[in-house]
C-alpha cells in the first residue's frame, strides 16, 4: 500500500511539474491580421516586390498590381509602383472593411488601431515597434487617420510610414483601410526643381 501511495505522490507531483513547465514555455504568437502586417512592413525594404503578384492597372503616374499576401480580414490588396524621379517609390495598402454604418466602421477601426499600435517588427537585425494616438473619429469628419510612429527611430526607416485610416467613400460607404507607404519628403522640405 505504501508503493501505490508514494507511486501516486510521484505521479501528481512530477504531471504538475510538467503542466507548469509547459504553461511557462507557451510564447504570444502573432497571428491573423498582426502575422500578415508584420510580414508585409518587414518586405517594405524590398520595395514589396515578394508580395508583388499580377498586374491591376496602369495608369500615366502609377502601376497597381495585386498582392499576392492574402491579408487576413482584407477585402483586398494592392501595391502601387509610382512614376517618380527617385526610384523605387511605392506603397502597399488594404481595403479592410466597408461599410454604410458608420458606427460598425468605427469599432473596425478602433480593433484594427489596438492591433497595429504596438506590433513588433523586425528589419534585417534591428527590431521596431509601431506606435500610434488613437483619436475618437467622428461622422462629421469624413477623413480620420492614425500616423504610426516606427520606434526606435532609424535612418533607413524615416521615409516609411504605417496609416489606417476610416473615410467615407461616396456615396454612402464608410471604408477602413491600412497603408504602408513612403513619403518621398517631409513637410516642409523642398523637392528638387529644373531650370
Amino acid at each position: 500500500m505504501k508503493k501505490t501511495v508514494k507511486t501516486l505522490v510521484l505521479i501528481t507531483i512530477l504531471s504538475a511539474f510538467s503542466f507548469t513547465l509547459t504553461a511557462q514555455l507557451k510564447l504570444p504568437v502573432a497571428t491573423g491580421f498582426t502575422a500578415d502586417m508584420k510580414k508585409v512592413i518587414e518586405d517594405y525594404p524590398s520595395r514589396f516586390i515578394h508580395l508583388m503578384g499580377e498586374l491591376k492597372a496602369q495608369h500615366e503616374q502609377s502601376t497597381e498590381y495585386h498582392c499576392n499576401l492574402t491579408i487576413n480580414g482584407a477585402e483586398e490588396a494592392t501595391i502601387i509602383r509610382y512614376s517618380s524621379k527617385r526610384d523605387g517609390v511605392v506603397s502597399w495598402e488594404a481595403v479592410m472593411f466597408t461599410s454604410d454604418d458608420f458606427e460598425d466602421a468605427k469599432k473596425k477601426y478602433k480593433n484594427y488601431f489596438n492591433q497595429l499600435n504596438n506590433l513588433g517588427v523586425t528589419l534585417g537585425k534591428d527590431h521596431f515597434k509601431l506606435k500610434g494616438v488613437f483619436e475618437n473619429p467622428s461622422e462629421e469628419n469624413k477623413f480620420n487617420s492614425v500616423l504610426f510612429a516606427i520606434e526606435p527611430s532609424a535612418p533607413d526607416m524615416k521615409k516609411v510610414k504605417v496609416e489606417l485610416t476610416l473615410q467615407y467613400k461616396a456615396p454612402m460607404d464608410w471604408q477602413v483601410k491600412v497603408l504602408v507607404y513612403d513619403k518621398e519628403r517631409e513637410d516642409g522640405e523642398q523637392g528638387s526643381t529644373e531650370e
